[in-house]
């Protein structure tokens, strides 16, 4: 499953199959074989049943903030996940359970979350996505991850035709990953957050956080300042949707940041030379994390850097790739992405990989 709402389906506006462009927020993508709205749990287990039946293939696309979708589409049935809700189904002294449906918009959540009085997903305002596509790949910014409040997910499995609750730790959550990323397996239909009954955030843990609030790193704040300095962070990124920001026709960061074996981290480090040491933390099994941001940047991937017919990275942040011009294919995004990729490789001798999902095409 992809992301947020890149363009609402209604009962006077019902689903275009001519063109997937208008459901990812890239405004990228051919046509759909056949194109499907689901309003519920029900629905999806039912339209993607369906298309089993006729031997389709099956895309769930929630909305595209975190897909690249090939020119040519996807050639089977694209099932839009149009699901809304959330309810509390366990409350304790000092936590609650909310049970989210797939395809209620994630930054509603967290609104409503901090409203509340809920703390745990406060950093993660301003994310354009739905809350079934969070677990996916783990969504996580600013020193929070999802998998830190999941406790389970509720997904139809396609190969064994039943609907199964998942506990959060046979999940497989990894940085930027599940057991449902890259598989055609497990379509979410709900997800299940414990949250914390206090009106404080966790400990600020990111220190580029911490400086914009005022505080040292591990200080906790309000609920409702940590949600408005993060979105204020995110918006000065482009990375928050905005109509009248070209850089924000994006999937977001397009690269994750790697993950070195301590050897490997050596020998690059050997490589950077006169430019010092890049942002780094620390990771389990003696690994580390470096920022690929600083990498496109270092290898002359600044930002605004142009690609072909009207493709660039984000005026505001070297992760995020355009479609600034509104025009371009598909094939100019992934050329962009494939000059900078090789670029970084030739100079520091690191691969990067996508973080989203790319459905018929590749870098």
């Amino acid at each position: 499953m992809s992301d947020v709402y890149a363009e609402p389906t209604t009962g006077a506006d019902p689903a275009d199959p001519a063109t997937l462009a208008r459901y990812t927020t890239l405004r990228l993508g051919g046509p759909a074989g056949r194109l499907e709205t689901a309003a519920s749990a029900d629905e999806i287990v039912q339209k993607v049943r369906e298309a089993e039946l006729r031997e389709d293939p099956v895309l769930v696309l929630a909305g595209g903030s975190n897909v690249v979708i090939g020119d040519q589409g996807f050639p089977g049935t694209v099932v839009l996940i149009r699901s809304r809700g959330y309810r509390v189904v366990t409350e304790e002294a000092d936590t609650v359970t909310v049970r989210v449906q797939a395809g209620e918009p994630w930054d509603d959540l967290v609104a409503a979350t901090v409203e509340h009085g809920w703390s745990g997903l406060e950093c993660l305002s301003g994310i354009p996505g739905s809350a079934g596509a969070t677990p996916i790949q783990n969504v996580g910014a600013y020193g929070q991850e999802v998998a830190e409040t999941i406790v389970a997910v509720e997904a139809y499995d396609r190969s064994h035709r039943t609907v199964v609750r998942i506990a959060a730790e046979d999940c497989g959550f990894a940085y930027r990953g599940s057991i449902f990323k890259y598989s055609d397996r497990w379509v979410v239909l709900s997800v299940d957050f414990r949250l914390t009954r206090v009106p404080l955030s966790g400990p600020v843990r990111y220190a580029e956080l911490a400086r914009a609030l005022g505080v040292e790193v591990g200080d906790r704040v309000p609920l409702a300042d940590a949600r408005a300095t993060v979105l204020r962070l995110r918006a000065g990124k482009g990375m928050v949707l905005d109509a009248d920001d070209p850089d924000t026709r994006s999937v977001g960061s397009f690269f994750t940041n790697p993950v070195l074996e301590r050897a490997a981290y050596e020998l690059f480090r050997e490589r950077v030379g006169d430019l010092g040491d890049p942002p780094n933390w620390p990771c389990p099994g003696d690994r580390v994390k470096i920022s690929a941001a600083w990498l496109i940047d270092k290898a002359g991937f600044g930002k605004g850097y142009p690609g072909p017919a009207g493709v660039a990275i984000s005026s505001k942040h070297t992760l995020a790739l355009t479609n600034r011009g509104g025009t371009a294919g598909t094939a100019a995004l992934v050329a962009l992405a494939r000059e900078i990729r090789d670029g970084v490789h030739a100079r520091f001798g690191v691969t990067l990989h996508p973080e989203p999902v790319l459905i018929n095409c590749t870098i």
